[in-house]
């Protein structure tokens, strides 16, 4: 399959416009956090971190599609020894604009650093918010399944007349209260706690996601051939992996440097890709 990556430098504010409208399928995005990244990105302030987003998040609702998904990496900011209220009121805010907080998942940073304050210790968790235009919105909870663990043997051995009981679930899911449907013979579905390393020391952006980061959500709310945005795409891990993932991908940077960065990662998922697609056809042919 055949798949698109276009890249655009600019303020995402104003290049969001030449992006049709109802045309991505998935958002997934991590913008500067307040007061971060002021020698790139300039730095926004906590207090004024909801204005200057809620322009961009009225674009991004008119980019996805209905059954698309927004996926939000943000984080608190401690100013004076007190957690900021910016990114509660930016849930807020984007509900009136007629954004549905669907989930929340805590990305859990396996290797963050120690720390300790006179108030507080190091986060070691970040917020990944997601975010819907309805209620009905394309998943594929199968692609995301984790292993079961030995746990499960004895557990379902066991299971109580109460764990059996079938209510009718209100969510729509279908299963009710009995645990044997959670599972398969081998996995589950996971929690929305993502324990993920950091990328460290890399060289090509000061707050690069992990690969593994954008290819879980990918998995999650998106097939082939669809069509993945990141309006702050910064050294382009998102647009990389959704390449490698065949998804057309859309990403959109201000910073000139970062911009020729990506343009050069994409020439080589090209050539990686071009080669795989000969190899395939050469086995194919014998």
């Amino acid at each position: 399959m055949e798949v698109s990556a276009n890249i655009i430098l600019g303020d995402c504010n104003e290049k969001l416009k030449e992006i049709e409208d109802n045309s991505i399928d998935l958002i997934v995005t991590s913008p500067p956090y307040a007061d971060s990244r002021k020698s790139t990105y300039g730095g926004i302030s906590p207090d004024k971190y909801v204005e200057w987003f809620l322009p961009i998040s009225r674009g991004l609702l008119r980019v996805l599609k209905p059954t698309g998904t927004f996926v939000l990496n943000i984080k608190e900011k401690v100013v004076s020894g007190e957690r900021h209220t910016y990114v509660m009121r930016l849930i807020l805010e984007m509900q009136k604009q007629g954004w549905l907080w669907t989930e929340e998942f805590i990305w859990h940073k396996k290797n963050c650093y120690p720390g300790k304050w006179s108030n507080r210790f190091r986060d070691a968790w970040e917020r990944l918010l997601q975010f819907n235009k309805q209620k009905k919105f394309n998943m594929y909870q199968e692609e995301v399944m984790v292993p079961t663990g030995d746990w499960a043997k004895t557990r379902l051995k066991n299971l109580s007349e109460t764990d059996k009981i079938r209510d009718t679930s209100r969510a729509g899911s279908g299963f009710g209260k009995n645990i044997s449907n959670w599972l398969d013979r081998d996995k589950a579905y996971p929690t929305n706690v993502l324990h993920l390393a950091t990328e460290c020391n890399n060289k090509n952006h000061s707050a690069a996601f992990p690969k593994v980061l954008p290819e879980w959500f990918i998995k999650l709310f998106t097939r082939e051939g669809d069509t993945v945005l990141d309006p702050f795409m910064g050294s382009g891990t998102t647009i990389e992996v959704a390449q490698k993932m065949r998804r057309n991908s859309v990403g959109i940077e201000i910073s000139p440097e970062y911009f020729g960065m990506v343009k050069n990662k994409i020439k080589a998922v090209e050539y990686y890709l071009c080669k795989e697609r000969e190899i395939y056809e050469t086995n194919k042919s014998k």
